[in-house]
């Protein structure tokens, strides 16, 4: 579990984040959505710790990564997994040696434990066949899909994911969201996803932050994102073909 609390950020003198707080729980699709700019992109940085707040804390299952030392962060960072928007594959290694990647860097295990290692998540991903391929041989959803076998190949408790459905089509933007959405519970790992897809919203958003201006201006989840009364979360909403067809089914 992750817990942020009254999370403050500015840049200069305007203020991107404003008094944020939530709870991130294990097993579950937690969805921070927003327009551009309500700072969606920062918010994750500051859970992840690629950014310091200016105020309030950051709590993974106790330990405030704020204070946390050189040092304890290192060690924390073998409990977290990453999946970036474009991927971020090796282009000079194989699909199997960018996924024993974290193992080389991070684990204590022989090579053999790691060879091992990796080719289950390959194949938890359905890439096993790919191992040997190189990333500019593979399609956006196989790099995807071996960016997620990355990001689990350390087990972690904590996965994010930032906007994994950039410039997919939206049949493997689907596929990438089941992906994502049943390791996170087959694990019962925290994952944090920062996305503007309104089909991951209505697929997988099991527990949804909306963001507007700086602000956490509503939270719920997919079963009852429709019928909130919160108007600037339904301009944001009704804006995508996808919602308001929803919509309008649900009111035959």
């Amino acid at each position: 579990m992750i817990e942020i609390s009254s999370i403050y950020k500015k840049f200069e003198s305007q203020v991107v984040l404003n008094d944020i707080s939530a709870v991130f729980e294990n097993g579950k699709t937690n969805l921070i959505i927003g327009m551009s700019g309500a700072g969606k992109t920062v918010l994750l940085k500051c859970i992840v710790g690629l950014l310091t707040p200016d105020n309030g804390k950051v709590i993974y299952d106790g330990r405030n990564i704020i204070t946390l030392g050189k040092k304890e962060r290192h060690l924390m960072r073998r409990e977290i997994g990453m999946l970036f928007q474009n991927a971020a594959l090796f282009d000079s290694m194989s699909v199997l040696e960018n996924v024993m990647f974290p193992l080389d860097m991070f684990s204590d295990m022989t090579y053999k434990e790691r060879l091992e290692r990796a080719r289950f998540c390959l194949d938890r991903v359905n890439l096993i066949d790919a191992q040997e391929k190189y990333p500019d041989e593979l399609s956006g959803g196989m790099q995807k899909r071996a960016a997620i076998a990355r990001a689990i190949a350390l087990e972690p408790k904590y996965l994010f994911c930032d906007e994994p459905n950039s410039g997919l089509d939206p049949q493997t933007s689907l596929i990438i969201d089941e992906l994502i959405h049943d390791i996170t519970k087959e694990y019962n790992i925290t994952t944090v996803v920062n996305t503007h897809d309104m089909n991951s919203v209505m697929g997988i958003g099991d527990h949804i932050l909306f963001l507007a201006n700086g602000k956490l201006a509503w939270e719920g989840n997919k079963d009852n994102i429709l019928n909130s009364n919160n108007e600037t979360l339904n301009d944001f909403l009704f804006s995508s073909d996808l919602v308001r067809k929803v919509k309008e089914m649900g009111g035959k």
